[in-house]
């Protein structure tokens, strides 16, 4: 792969943040998710797969 190709991963918000901690709250918003069914396509850095690794309850990487 070229140094300047950069592979994106599409993340889609299965669960509501309603009663779930501060934190996990905070972590959805910072991948730009708030919404069931929201989906968004971020690029796909050990940073995004941290963050969707926290929300396993939440989140899921959608395939094309």
């Amino acid at each position: 792969m070229a140094k300047n190709e950069k592979t994106m991963i599409k993340i889609k918000q299965t669960a509501s943040p309603i009663r779930r901690p501060k934190d996990q709250r905070k972590t959805l918003a910072g991948l730009g998710l708030g919404k069931i069914g929201r989906v968004v396509e971020l690029q796909d850095t050990p940073e995004i797969r941290g963050m969707i690794a926290k929300l396993p309850h939440m989140v899921q990487v959608v395939e094309d």
